[in-house]
């Protein structure tokens, strides 16, 4: 297994949780460092243990990759982990109605537990940070690396790349922000293709990391290099003074011991994707529950006024362009598209029942979609979902269109409350913009904005 990635560093804290639960019984068991009021069990409390503090550890994003980390960094993000995580452990064993007083061995309790996880974990992280090093000054798990830029920064980037080995990155070639004709090296480094064929080089060099590094003219063309790449898993990193470019845009962390800012792909802490996927879930059982008999009362009128299925369902594509069937109450006649294929509803469209204009005003036609919240398909908040022939067609007509697949679709969304359904190209580019804007500053904050904008849409009957 690749000591590098994320699988064998979560089965690593297994490890040094299991050694440090080990090592916390034998102490009070066999040692008898703190007087037992009672018989302590080893297995079951080691599997709670593992699953709170692996826990823990993911919502303050202690598995990221290892490659290129700060030993100080480390143990700054774990000594926050761990303090926070034992006073939670505090709270919820001692600050409860069985215990309401807390003694004096309860709280050295606490504070010996906090002192031995804090000292296994942090000595066995920071060794393998030290372990990486060293592999990656002889040559072992290095990243395959491309350089974008082939005139005098590209070059000079390559030249101080050679004196930090530790970073474990592995130029494997240069690539252009222009064509060139003809073979091309620098000391032996090819320069193996253009921005336009980057996509196809990444897959073919199974290319881990890119660094650019274009001259001021070429800023302009950062934004390209992204939208090409973002179909592949690759990390990008940029030369700080292009900073500037993209400052406001994209969220960075300054990489240890050589000046490169990492562009991140993450949009949300992990503490906040786990808590929006909670709000996702509990909202949405309990909007579920509060309007069933108003769900009711729709599947009735749809049966009465028109024939066919309550329900709609359709494909759309979803996060990372996985397709999934999304649920609606139907709001048109049956087979609205049987002749005419995949097109957009109109401002007065002729397929739309009178049952079903009432829906799209109050927005009830999208209650069922709460089941593919649930499913995990969607979120309640998000860039809308499209369907495959749209998304396919916008990802060639529109740049950046591919960029909303990068976080789960929504039932809202920042670009719904700004505008209403699709009728044009146009609009598709406008929703784009609001899309992106969101996609770029997600937190909770903006989810609750929007949904509280969108229940005051539905309470007006200001939808469409």
């Amino acid at each position: 297994m690749n000591i590098t990635n994320k699988k064998f560093l979560f089965l690593f804290d297994v490890f040094l949780i299991s050694l440090f639960w080990t090592s916390y019984y034998l102490l009070r068991v066999r040692f008898g460092i703190f007087e037992l009021q009672s018989e302590i069990d080893f297995v079951l409390p080691l599997v709670a243990i593992l699953i709170y503090w692996i826990f823990i550890f993911f919502l303050f994003g202690l598995y990221k990759d290892q490659y290129v980390k700060s030993r100080t960094d480390e143990f700054i993000q774990i000594f926050k982990s761990v303090t926070i995580g034992s006073l939670l452990l505090y709270i919820l064993i001692y600050v409860d109605e069985a215990i309401p007083n807390p003694s004096q061995t309860s709280r050295s309790l606490m504070l010996f537990h906090w002192i031995l996880i804090l000292i296994i974990v942090s000595v066995g992280r920071i060794g393998l940070i030290s372990y990486l090093r060293r592999m990656y000054l002889k040559g072992k798990y290095l990243r395959n690396t491309l350089i974008v830029g082939w005139d005098k920064k590209g070059k000079e980037l390559f030249d101080n790349l050679q004196t930090f080995p530790a970073l474990g990155l592995k130029v494997i070639g240069f690539i252009s922000s222009n064509k060139h004709s003809g073979q091309h090296s620098y000391k032996n480094l090819k320069l193996i293709g253009s921005i336009d064929q980057l996509s196809e080089i990444i897959i073919i060099k199974k290319v881990s990391e890119i660094i650019i590094a274009l001259e001021s003219t070429d800023h302009g063309k950062l934004l390209k290099i992204l939208n090409y790449c973002e179909p592949n898993k690759v990390n990008f990193k940029i030369i700080p003074d292009m900073y500037d470019v993209i400052s406001g845009q994209l969220r960075t962390n300054q990489l240890y011991g050589f000046p490169l800012i990492e562009i991140t792909p993450r949009h949300m802490q992990p503490w906040e994707v786990v808590l929006k996927r909670i709000i996702d879930i509990i909202f949405s059982i309990i909007i579920l529950v509060i309007t069933f008999p108003v769900s009711l009362i729709i599947s009735i009128a749809i049966k009465l006024e028109t024939r066919g299925p309550i329900i709609f369902k359709q494909e759309r594509v979803g996060f990372e362009g996985e397709i999934f069937i999304m649920k609606k109450f139907r709001t048109m006649i049956h087979n609205a598209e049987w002749e005419t294929g995949p097109i957009w509803s109109t401002l007065n469209d002729q397929r739309i029942t009178k049952v079903g204009f009432f829906l799209r005003k109050t927005r009830l036609d999208e209650i069922p979609q709460l089941l593919n919240v649930i499913n995990g398909d969607m979120s309640l908040v998000g860039p809308r979902p499209e369907r495959p022939y749209f998304v396919e067609k916008f990802k060639k007509e529109i740049r950046f269109y591919a960029r909303r697949l990068q976080v789960l679709p929504g039932i809202t969304g920042w670009a719904q409350i700004k505008q209403g359904y699709d009728s044009s190209i146009a609009d598709v580019k406008m929703k784009l913009k609001y899309d992106l804007y969101y996609i770029e500053n997600m937190s909770l904050r903006i989810d609750l904005k929007i949904l509280f904008n969108t229940i005051y849409t539905m309470l007006l009957g200001k939808g469409q």
